[in-house]
């Protein structure tokens, strides 16, 4: 059995970097990271719409039922959980989100942060598909942070179907 190198040929194998799906999410969870970045709030959980918010107002008031700590409506907008990533942001850019998460946490979960949402990243990810295990019905493959979007409000990040969108015919 070969095996298999990244960039260059090793035995009868090459590994090649896909050009990544993407999609933009919003920032719901945070937990520390580890090793050199142990004190920091560096390993995140993104999430998408359930719909497109009918308006800014429609996504605020998702956001302000979220800040008081109240479970989302059966059919009701909400924000759906789909992937966790920790790779991507420059050492000054995890620094920078830590702060946010600090002064936006909403609860303690163990290790685990919920925040206040107010975050937009772009995330890349070389796959995905239909997932019984998860509630939102979806995995992602190697999911990476690959810019904050401090351009794009919340109410514009994407949604379920979006990334139904991408598994497309299965």
């Amino acid at each position: 059995a070969a095996g298999y190198g990244v960039g260059r040929q090793r035995g009868d194998w090459w590994k090649w970097k896909v050009t990544p799906l993407t999609v933009d999410a919003v920032l719901v969870y945070a937990q520390a990271g580890h090793g050199r970045r142990a004190g920091l709030y560096t390993d995140y959980t993104f999430a998408v719409w359930s719909r497109a918010p009918a308006s800014a107002d429609e996504a605020q008031a998702v956001i302000d039922a979220i800040a008081r700590r109240e479970s989302a409506q059966d059919g009701a907008l909400q924000l759906v959980p789909f992937a966790k990533a920790y790779s991507g942001l420059t050492d000054d850019e995890f620094k920078r989100v830590d702060r946010v998460i600090r002064a936006s946490t909403l609860e303690k979960f163990g290790p685990v942060r919920s925040v206040k949402p107010s975050l937009v990243f772009e995330l890349g990810f070389e796959g995905i598909q239909n997932s019984p295990r998860h509630k939102s019905g979806i995995a992602v493959r190697f999911p990476r942070m690959l810019r904050i979007r401090d351009d794009k409000p919340l109410h514009e990040a994407d949604t379920l179907q979006v990334l139904m969108t991408l598994i497309g015919p299965q």
